[in-house]
């Protein structure tokens, strides 16, 4: 369904416990695949390309358009869907791999942070620690019937930095309330940094990481 990089664990592991990188907007599965090397060895990562092929090149996981007041606006409904078919998709990677599916885990920027958020919540069974970067929570995707009493596995690393002007760290700064309202486990950190990962985020992520991987 979705074109995907991967790197196995560099160390011989039985059902190893797997990332998933979901790229941002105009990006590519090259991108957040930098990583990689960084990353514990006994970890499987898996980077997933965005099926959308934008006219000035990368990729997207759907649309965003510019309203007549230059306002952005999501395609929601692609959104949605990209969601559950994501889920589906990363459940056949784990049966393809013999992941280990109590300890599927995700790193997403931008618009990939944005479906991370989505995917966590609406299959809070299904994903254990998720690395954040540079998103916000999209209400319109996320769980109309919530149950709380499920998100107790989930775990969030997030940050934002304070000079983004892609997305504004106001948008960002409203994450910690929604995940506190939920009694979800988080992070929050801001950088002085612009819609990128900076070195000192990028450390604070791979010791979060670490910590919980």
């Amino acid at each position: 369904m979705f074109k995907y990089i991967s790197r196995p664990p560099k160390t011989e592991v039985k059902n190893p416990k797997v990332l998933f990188l979901l790229h941002g907007y105009g990006s590519n599965e090259m991108d957040l695949f930098s990583f990689a090397d960084y990353l514990p060895d006994d970890l499987f990562i898996i980077s997933i390309r965005a099926p959308k092929k934008l006219d000035f090149g990368g990729y997207a996981w759907y649309d965003i358009f510019l309203d007549s007041a230059g306002n952005k606006i999501s395609d929601d409904q692609t959104a949605m869907e990209r969601v559950h078919e994501l889920a589906g998709f990363m459940d056949e990677l784990a049966e393809k791999y013999g992941l280990d599916k109590e300890n599927m885990n995700l790193l997403g920027f931008s618009q990939g942070a944005i479906l991370s958020y989505a995917l966590s919540l609406h299959y809070p069974n299904k994903f254990k620690n998720i690395v954040a970067l540079s998103g916000y929570i999209n209400e319109n995707i996320m769980p109309v019937n919530e149950k709380p009493e499920e998100y107790k596995k989930l775990d969030f690393f997030v940050s934002h930095g304070k000079y983004d002007d892609i997305i504004p760290v106001e948008w960002a700064r409203k994450i910690p309330p929604y995940l506190t309202e939920r009694n979800i486990s988080h992070i929050y950190k801001e950088y002085p940094m612009g819609h990128e990962v900076n070195a000192a985020c990028f450390n604070d992520l791979l010791a979060w990481l670490g910590e919980r991987i």
